[in-house]
């Protein structure tokens, strides 16, 4: 995931969210996002939303560099 460390609880919560169908990822990221809305927090850093890009970006490249392989065996 990221560089820092998340919980056991939350490394659960993303894999089953990776299960549900695209509908239900949709409307599960729709209530979190909505949720997200009532938190406080600082804004993040240029540095952070770098890392946090980053990041992304390499989650998307395993992906699609998984469902190469799961497509091509």
């Amino acid at each position: 995931m990221s560089t820092t460390s998340i919980s056991t609880t939350v490394e659960e919560l993303l894999k089953s969210f990776d299960l549900l169908p695209e509908v239900e990822k949709h409307r599960v990221a729709a209530e979190i996002l909505r949720r997200s809305l009532a938190l406080t927090s600082a804004p993040l850093t240029d540095d952070e939303l770098a890392l946090n890009a980053e990041q992304v970006f390499l989650d998307l490249d395993r992906r699609e560099s998984q469902d190469g392989q799961s497509q091509s065996g």
